[in-house]
């Protein structure tokens, strides 16, 4: 009795070794590439000390809009402790006399130092409205640094301190980066300086909202207020963009971040260092996104490239012989996916260089060669509408009526008729609306009312067409498709 429970306690402990050696064994193979993973990790360590001395915070001191309206305020109106005894009576009642804090530096972003004379890159918007710029260096020092010179549209400035033999980074390409390359940032985000954050590039060439001349980068680096103005470095220790942008909600770091190719930005340095200014390429027209309907409408095996909605009348597309309807899928050998990766190339082109455009024009492939000009300052104003005069109907359940000379001139339209109601039909859905100017339809200008009722009834029922309509002042195309009856 005794040996039958001696035996089954022995099988039941050897049972529970081997369970144990089993299960310690499985948690191994698990943990094993968990550990060569965090062993396959970057060591940021040799990078961040080679790079940071390079790296500096930049603090202002903007003028309050009381001294900015003040007529004494923008001479540098004296404290009343400057003033002699005997004069303060005569200034007793002005509130620029009287004894004022004075106003401390604030901490509001990051820079880079480039050269070692002392110029140093950083975003405009970090330095914007300055009276004073205080750059505060690894060791310490502080600076009062002179603007060279801002770039709004790009963000970029370039300031001056004067200081020699200074640390400066080491510039990359920002071109040859890949999505899913590590990168890292250093910068002063709410005012620690020499904060480190990594991660990886999320996209290249990103365009966004009223940043036309920029390709951005886009990263997952946490990247907060105080980062702008500050270096993205590759695993090689290069500078390949400038921290510019965060997208966020809550005003923090979600996990979307955009820098200024560091290609952009040498580039506007170089031109705000030898003549003041930026210099931009300009062809002169209006362009759209290609949807998957306009594709089909022109014709497209895609939605690719940048729809030529307007002509500028004296600019280099037209004397190039651009017309409007044409879609540009390549600019000087670089392929346009988006609309707007077509401003950020003919930006970077020197004016009066001689560029070469591929587009589609009514189907067919072919190449235009263009004399690149200067980007105005201004842009185009809009104007206003009202329609006049009783109008014709068409099937497409529009009223539209001649188009009257004022017009005309107002929107520097050559020809068209005005939309005065719009009925439910095939009108209604493409999204046209009382007041639009239809100056083309699939392909045909449209001259009086009378031929565009002309051109609607020849329209085919199964595809879209593309029909250009001005609407206040800016022209677009849309694609239209009348059901089958």
């Amino acid at each position: 009795m005794f040996i039958e429970i001696f035996e089954s306690a022995m099988n039941s402990k050897l049972k529970i070794k081997s369970l144990g050696i089993l299960s310690l064994s499985y948690l191994i193979l698990l943990m094993t590439p968990l550990v060569q993973a965090s062993s396959s990790l970057p060591d940021f360590t040799e990078l961040v000390e080679e790079s940071s001395p390079a790296v500096v915070n930049i603090s202002t001191v903007q003028a309050t809009e009381s001294e900015r309206n003040s007529p004494l305020g923008q001479f540098g109106a004296p404290d009343a402790e400057d003033i002699p005894e005997i004069f303060r009576h005569f200034f007793r009642n002005l509130p620029e006399m009287e004894p004022r804090p004075k106003r401390a530096p604030q901490s509001l972003g990051s820079g880079f130092i480039i050269s070692g004379d002392g110029y140093v890159l950083t975003n405009n918007h970090v330095v914007q409205g300055a009276e004073r710029v205080l750059v505060r260096l690894n060791d310490r020092r502080e600076l009062e640094a002179r603007i060279v010179g801002t770039d709004e549209r790009s963000d970029v400035a370039l300031l001056k301190i004067e200081a020699e033999d200074l640390p400066v980074v080491k510039v990359g390409k920002a071109r040859d980066l890949k999505v899913g390359e590590w990168v890292l940032a250093i910068g002063s985000p709410f005012g620690f300086d020499h904060t480190v954050t990594a991660g990886i590039v999320s996209a290249k060439e990103r365009a966004l909202a009223n940043e036309t001349y920029v390709p951005f980068i886009q990263t997952d680096v946490a990247i907060n207020p105080g980062n702008s103005g500050g270096p993205l470095f590759n695993l090689d220790g290069e500078v390949v963009g400038i921290n510019s942008q965060i997208y966020t909600r809550s005003g923090g770091f979600m996990g979307l971040s955009f820098a200024i190719p560091i290609d952009v930005a040498m580039d506007v340095a170089e031109q705000l260092k030898s003549q003041g200014h930026v210099s931009r390429g300009w062809l002169g027209v209006i362009i759209q996104e290609v949807n998957r309907d306009l594709a089909e409408s022109f014709g497209l095996d895609k939605p690719a490239g940048a729809l030529v909605a307007k002509v500028l009348p004296d600019s280099p597309a037209q004397a190039a012989g651009l017309l409007e309807g044409d879609v540009i899928t390549a600019f000087n050998g670089r392929s346009i996916a988006l609309s707007s990766d077509l401003p950020h190339l003919v930006g970077r082109v020197k004016p009066g260089t001689e560029a070469e455009m591929d587009v589609i024009r009514d189907g067919q492939r072919k190449s235009i060669k263009v004399v690149v000009g200067l980007l105005p300052d201004e842009g185009q104003e809009l104007a206003n509408l009202s329609p006049v005069e009783p109008a014709t109907v068409n099937r497409l359940g529009l009223k539209v009526e001649p188009l009257a000379e004022p017009y005309r001139e107002k929107w520097n339209v050559r020809s068209g008729v005005m939309v005065t109601e719009v009925a439910d039909g095939a009108g209604a859905r493409a999204g046209v609306v009382a007041g639009d100017v239809i100056t083309m339809l699939n392909g045909i200008q449209i001259e009086t009312a009378e031929q565009f009722g002309e051109v609607v009834d020849e329209l085919p029922t199964d595809r879209s067409v593309p029909m250009r309509i001005v609407r206040r002042g800016s022209p677009l195309f849309i694609p239209l498709k009348l059901a089958q009856n």
